[in-house]
């Protein structure tokens, strides 16, 4: 599932990426987000641009178009 696909406030797990977006991979795990690594959806702006994301102590915004490159799953807490 893509993040999008989550409401505000979910925990969630990097588990893969979008193999047809393979230009945001390597951006993507220089940011820390890693195959494996937790994080919590903060906000989604209106227009689904940009995302939010809280990993670990520190705030991450991507573009819509990263955080669609993400596969990820619900880790329940």
């Amino acid at each position: 599932m893509e993040i999008k696909d989550f409401e505000v406030g979910s925990n969630l797990k990097v588990i893969g990426y979008d193999k047809s977006k393979k230009a945001y991979r390597q951006k993507l795990l220089s940011m820390g987000l890693v195959r494996g690594v937790e994080f919590k959806l903060v906000r989604v702006a209106p227009m689904g641009d940009p995302v939010e994301l809280k990993i670990k102590s520190f705030n991450l915004s991507l573009r819509k178009d990263e955080a669609a490159s993400l596969i990820v799953e619900e880790v329940s807490k």
